[in-house]
């Protein structure tokens, strides 16, 4: 077999390798970690880290098997080894598609992302709770009359970087797509009070025009994905703190001058200093921003606590996070 030839088959085999032992990697660590979850030393981390342990030793044994199998195919039928690890990696990777793997996997997150990730998991099933509480027919009733306002609202979602369904979850909860201008200022279909200047500047911009008419649900819908946009900036990416500072809005100097009140550092630390309203709304906004994405994907909204609907919502999972 030509020299090249021989490098492909070797290159195939190291890549399908390598993704199959990432597959195992992750199974084996989330599932270690769910396993011997807490904080005591002998029930938790001398199990886990002998897990780890355990892992190597099984690893470094594989290798050498593979190693010893390896020169024995080769010797046979050159390509052999290459189509036996693409082999393993097919059957790693259909592995990765089951749902107990997206379990061994959220656990691997929690793990390696620590107290952000559980702080984001936790605030993630008050939302699928939000949404489980939600009174489903009424929630349809409200996205069947959302869907003249979609184009303009995927437009400006894209022009600013924001994902559709959270920016409809955001429509949702200010006017329930019913546009009217109300009595604290709030102006159509996003309920537009006080954008930041930078904000409606972007959005002239990105328009083209000089004003902007707050009345027409595109002006509506750009104005409020840029001023998502600059919360989001403000924020360092968080979406729980980017959707409050966006409930928020600048008075007395907007959610950054709370958090610096009260040292928060994040949305789980700052939830308890806050009223009802501010406190609850990206839990409201991400909620209607999960039952947009399913009404999109699916075409209905499936009943959480029905069959395995709470897993498989899960999968779907939460719009923007």
């Amino acid at each position: 077999m030509p020299l090249r030839h021989r490098a492909l088959a070797l290159g195939v085999e190291l890549i399908a390798l390598s993704a199959a032992a990432l597959v195992a990697i992750i199974a084996v660590l989330g599932r270690s970690a769910n396993g011997f979850a807490g904080t005591d030393f002998g029930s938790s981390l001398l199990p886990f880290a002998g897990a780890v342990f355990a892992l190597v030793v099984v690893g470094a044994g594989l290798l050498w098997l593979w190693l010893r199998l390896r020169r024995w195919l080769t010797a046979r039928f050159v390509p052999g080894a290459a189509l036996l690890a693409l082999g393993i990696a097919l059957a790693a990777g259909w592995f990765a598609l089951q749902d107990e793997y997206g379990r061994d996997l959220g656990n691997f997150r929690t793990l390696v992302g620590g107290m952000q990730e559980a702080e984001r998991v936790t605030l993630a099933h008050q939302v699928y709770a939000s949404y489980r509480r939600s009174d489903l027919s009424q929630a349809q009733r409200l996205l069947e009359r959302a869907r003249p306002y979609l184009p303009p609202v995927q437009e400006a979602a894209g022009a600013y970087g924001i994902d559709t369904d959270v920016l409809m979850g955001v429509g949702a909860t200010e006017s329930s797509f019913l546009p009217r201008d109300s009595k604290d200022g709030g102006r159509g279909l996003f309920q537009i009070t006080a954008p930041p200047k930078a904000a409606v500047e972007l959005a002239k911009e990105r328009l083209g025009v000089e004003q902007l008419d707050l009345n027409d649900p595109r002006h509506n819908a750009h104005v409020a994905a840029a001023t998502l946009r600059h919360y989001f900036a403000e924020m360092r990416g968080d979406l729980f703190l980017g959707l409050l500072a966006y409930n928020i809005g600048p008075k007395n100097g907007g959610l950054l001058s709370i958090m610096k009140q009260y040292g928060a550092r994040d949305f789980a630390t700052i939830q308890p200093y806050l009223q009802n309203l501010p406190r609850d709304y990206p839990i409201r906004v991400l909620t209607a921003a999960l039952a947009a994405r399913l009404w999109r994907t699916e075409g209905a909204l499936p009943r959480y606590e029905q069959g395995d609907n709470a897993l498989r919502i899960q999968g779907v999972g939460i719009p923007g996070l």
